[in-house]
């Protein structure tokens, strides 16, 4: 593949017993870049983020973050270093409050004077903390939350849910984006939302997002470019009009009509 990729995976092979995960897949994602993942349920979606993000090892490739491989790096090493993930079901901390999920995002980082800073409440560790929590509540505003953070995570709507899940992994600036059927269970000004979101970590803080989405007029309106799979293997890549019209695209899994 041509350099320039913040994220890419090249012979990404994976096998569950007998059966063929993926074959043989190479995937790169730019800076500023929104590609979408589509292809029929089976097509090796979710085992390809499972492997980008590091919860799976391939069996044969390599995974590259900024031009170095990370292929053995844990899902911990790769978000630190810039890389974020959603899932399909939901993973929110539910007896948390939507500002404190939000907060957790941030907490690795540590506030600096180790635990003698946290029983005294130095000015530097007070002032490191409302820096946290008014990020948090910028990002929240971002996703059209920003009402919502003294609610309980748990009692969220599916829509909201998902909206306070992408807060999460955005809330510490991401290199990378892995979204995971983001759009899954929200209604159309959710929806309108998420893009928005979407578009601007691209546009404005030069964040690579790789989306996974049934949701296809979704993926064709948001994405600049888009990948199709297909028995674990990429069937076409190229602008949403030129994946749409793909006769094999269409076959396998857009319909003929």
């Amino acid at each position: 593949m041509s350099g320039g990729h913040v994220l890419e995976a090249t012979g990404i092979s994976v096998r569950f017993g007998g059966v063929r995960a993926l074959t043989g897949v190479d995937l790169g994602v730019r800076a500023g870049e929104v590609c979408g993942l589509i292809g029929p349920n089976g097509a090796g979606k979710t085992t390809l983020f499972d492997v980008l993000s590091g919860i799976r090892r391939p069996d044969r490739g390599r995974i590259l973050l900024d031009g170095a491989d990370v292929t053995r790096r844990s899902p911990v090493w790769r978000a630190r270093h810039g890389m974020r993930r959603t899932f399909q079901r939901q993973q929110l901390f539910g007896q948390l409050s939507v500002a404190d999920n939000v907060l957790v995002a941030q907490e690795w980082r540590g506030g600096g004077g180790g635990l003698g800073a946290d029983l005294l409440a130095l000015p530097a560790r007070r002032r490191r903390e409302r820096e946290r929590r008014e990020r948090g509540q910028r990002v929240l505003a971002s996703c059209g939350i920003g009402s919502l953070g003294d609610q309980y995570a748990g009692g969220l709507p599916v829509g909201r849910a998902r909206m306070a899940e992408l807060a999460r992994a955005v809330a510490d600036p991401p290199r990378v984006l892995l979204l995971d059927e983001p759009a899954s269970g929200m209604s159309a000004p959710e929806r309108e939302q998420l893009a928005a979101v979407v578009r601007r970590l691209a546009q404005e803080e030069g964040c690579a997002v790789l989306l996974v989405e049934h949701n296809v007029a979704f993926v064709m309106d948001v994405c600049s470019r888009v990948v199709a799979l297909d028995l674990g293997a990429v069937l076409a890549e190229g602008t949403p009009a030129e994946v749409r019209a793909n006769p094999a695209v269409r076959e396998a899994y857009l319909g003929t009509t």
